[in-house]
């Protein structure tokens, strides 16, 4: 369903360019869901806007394609990419507040979206709203549509959006950090509506997370991100059992649920390069308590470990 391969994607600044993305790749089937994981300007919510066609006006692809169903989204007309946008490829964006029209009632918001979209009457698209509402286990979904986004609660604010986003309906769902400051009842509730619609709509997933646990609930297949490259990738459970970059390592050591109730939590040292001056060789070296001497001069290919399991790492490798 889609490709994305080599992208690359740069944001020119008064500090000199930064590259966001480097040769980012991978693909998503269909009913597939898929995460993609890592720390905090790692590349994941840049990925997501590249697909979009919604990157801020001082961001360039330098290379690569965006493959929607055999079209390069890349080289779609604004005009083309807004009909694709919501009726093709929905998304959840982090923050639902800022998502949401702030003094349109949320009634009048999806009806809108969906009358756009399926061409319908106005007392039909609002009728069709009620029922995206219904749809996303919201309770009284007629009050619901008559309140304004800042009289709901943020779980319920989420989910508007996502009942926003398959308004279309889409085939494909971007969720970008979609629990984000959520109490845990309410995450939960979250994902499981996100895998009720992959399972029965038949939707597929990009999900956008920091949170490992959340892949291994919910997605088929994970990559791991670091520095705007994707550092490993293969099904979940092979990256979360056997995981083969030190960065995936890493993650998981830091994980609460996998540490005694005494023992401390394990933490990465440094922080993520800047990405206006690029290391020469592995970005994650600097971080990474097992590099080599070859980790500082060249940065390693993406190879197999097994069946769909690939990294790019030099551990392991012949590197003479």
């Amino acid at each position: 369903m889609l490709e994305v391969k080599d992208l690359s994607v740069e944001f020119s600044g008064l500090r000199g360019n930064l590259q966001a993305l480097k040769k980012v790749s991978f693909t998503v089937n269909r009913g597939e869901i898929v995460g993609i994981v890592g720390e905090s300007g790692s590349g994941k919510s840049v990925t997501a806007l590249s697909i979009l066609g919604l990157l801020e006006k001082n961001a360039s692809v330098t290379s690569g394609s965006i493959t929607y169903l055999g079209k390069n989204l890349l080289t779609l007309s604004n005009k083309e990419k807004q009909a694709l946008r919501g009726k093709k490829i929905g998304m959840v964006f982090q923050e639902p507040m800022t998502a949401l029209h702030p003094t349109m009632k949320i009634g009048k918001q999806l009806a809108e979206v969906i009358k756009r979209h399926r061409g319908l009457s106005k007392r039909a698209a609002y009728q069709m709203a009620i029922q995206a509402l219904e749809d996303v286990h919201i309770h009284d979904p007629k009050l619901v549509a008559e309140k304004y986004p800042f009289e709901l609660s943020g779980g319920m604010r989420q989910r508007v959006v996502i009942a926003l986003a398959m308004a279309g309906p889409p085939e494909l769902l971007l969720a970008d950090e979609p629990t984000t400051a959520l109490d845990v009842t309410i995450q939960y509730e979250i994902l499981r509506l996100i895998k009720e619609l992959n399972q029965k709509k038949g939707v597929s997933v990009v999900l956008i997370t920091h949170d490992l646990g959340v892949v291994s609930q919910l997605c088929d297949s994970t990559l791991v991100m670091y520095a705007g490259e994707i550092i490993e990738s293969g099904k979940t459970k092979d990256v979360l059992q056997r995981p083969q970059h030190p960065y995936t390592r890493a993650l998981l050591n830091a994980l609460p649920d996998l540490k005694a109730p005494d023992e401390p939590l394990d933490a990465i040292p440094g922080e993520v390069p800047d990405l206006r001056q690029r290391p020469k060789g592995c970005c994650f070296a600097p971080r990474c308590d097992r590099q080599m001497s070859v980790c500082q001069l060249r940065s390693p290919s993406f190879e197999v470990v097994e069946n769909d399991h690939f990294v790019s790492c030099w551990l392991g490798r012949e590197h003479q």
